[in-house]
């Protein structure tokens, strides 16, 4: 692979790939050093890519695949970490988005994360590929190594539940909020 060519790969996906990394992984951090870890890997095996599918459909696949790589090994050292943790010392940090970062997203992308943290790992996928990133059924059928009738039959799927809840938000939001001014 030339540099030309690397650098033009980098310069057309690297943002499309590093917000796909950021969904992924939710730290912004750990997402910079997969996305240099993508990028690591576009370099050993651009000679094995075959053009059966667009640039960047494989390089999400690797993006995918090198973050799956990221939490199966975490998951194996959690378990061997757990064993040594100790319990009382320690605090325990969640995952989700901090309360500064929640904030600078507007209410509307707030609900709909929300709703979209209720469906299931498939749903999330499959909403985000295709309407965070604009990619066709056929490309995100590519990514997950679906069919496409499954890509399909899985976004149906999503965007009922999501119109479900987001129906339920501002009825449990009143509710709350109800709640808080009787407190």
């Amino acid at each position: 692979m030339n540099d030309s060519v690397f650098h033009q790969l980098y310069e057309k996906y690297h943002h499309d790939v590093f917000k796909f990394l950021i969904y992924l992984t939710r730290n912004r951090e750990l997402a910079e050093d997969l996305v240099h870890e993508v990028y690591v890997k576009v370099l050993r095996s651009y000679q094995n890519f075959k053009g059966e599918s667009t640039e960047k459909t494989w390089l999400f696949s690797i993006a995918k695949n090198v973050a799956i790589d990221y939490f199966r090994k975490q998951s194996v050292r959690r378990k061997h970490a757990a064993d040594h943790f100790d319990w009382e010392k320690s605090e325990l940090v969640g995952e989700a988005p901090s309360p500064d970062e929640f904030t600078v997203l507007n209410e509307q992308m707030q609900e709909l994360l929300q709703a979209l943290d209720t469906c299931t790992e498939d749903q999330k996928f499959v909403i985000h590929l295709r309407f965070l990133h604009d990619l066709s059924i056929i490309e995100t059928a590519e990514i997950l190594n679906w069919t496409e009738s499954k890509v399909k039959t899985t976004q149906h799927r999503a965007i009922k539940a999501l119109r479900r809840k987001l129906t339920t938000f501002p009825v449990e939001r009143g509710k709350a909020d109800h709640a808080q001014k009787m407190e």
